[in-house]
């Protein structure tokens, strides 16, 4: 699978990275805590959150995702946008919740992490 993917099976827009759309995702993970962020995901993961802050950007450039999908219409400022470019990681905005955020893209194939 790949950003694209992701944009299309959740509907969502690309706030940042367009021309990151090709990048891998192997797997997925929904979660507002950053620590199981650090705990369970491992690199070329999509982190679905409906948390709103640099941390977000902050722990997924520690692990290398690929791409961050703000969940239930929330939208990053302009700060969260510009650490996400600097860290190179596409930024995606969706309607959905995290659950069916989840389901949409388990249900099209994609697994979830697992404890490293």
């Amino acid at each position: 699978m790949t950003v694209q993917d992701v944009r299309e099976i959740l509907q969502a827009e690309v706030l940042y990275g367009e021309d990151m759309l090709d990048k891998p995702v192997e797997s997925g993970c929904g979660a507002d805590l950053m620590s199981d962020v650090l705990a369970f995901v491992k690199a070329r993961t999509v982190l679905i959150t409906g948390l709103i802050n640099l941390h977000v950007v902050r722990t997924s450039e520690m692990v290398d995702i690929s791409c961050i999908v703000f969940s239930r219409g929330k939208m990053p400022s302009e700060e969260i946008l510009e650490e996400a470019a600097e860290a190179g990681i596409a930024v995606l905005a969706t309607q959905m919740t995290t659950y069916q955020c989840c389901g949409e893209l388990y249900k099209r194939g994609l697994p979830g992490t697992r404890r490293r």
